[in-house]
This record gives C-alpha cells, structure tokens and sequence, in this order.
C-alpha cells in the first residue's frame, strides 16, 4: 500500500500537513490550502521505504 506524505515548506521549514492513503486527495492539495505555504512537497512511501518525491506543481489556469 502506498503511504502519501505531503510536506508544506514555507521557506524556512518543512511540516507534514497530510499522511495517508488517498492519492487523489493527496495531489489534489494547493499551496493555498495552508497558511504560509510557498510550495508544497510530496513523499511516496511503499512498503517502510520512500520510492519517489516531488515538487507538487500546480496547474496554471
């Protein structure tokens, strides 16, 4: 099972702001959504191992 770990980074500091296992709502996260956020990151987890991470980039209108 997947484990999505999404990180809002402020700048100075990075704080988990969601942990779970749905995808769709784990992408669907803006920057927005959290105060003080500058970007927002993501971390999959698989199996107690982190097998990818990204920027979560947001789609321009």
């Amino acid at each position: 099972m997947k484990i999505y770990v999404i990180l809002s980074f402020d700048g100075e500091n990075m704080e988990n702001v969601y942990v779970g296992t749905d995808e769709e709502k784990a992408l669907g996260f803006k920057a927005a959504d959290f105060e003080n956020c500058a970007a927002l990151f993501v971390e999959i987890w698989e199996d107690g191992e982190k097998t990818d991470d990204f920027r979560l980039e947001e789609e321009q209108a």
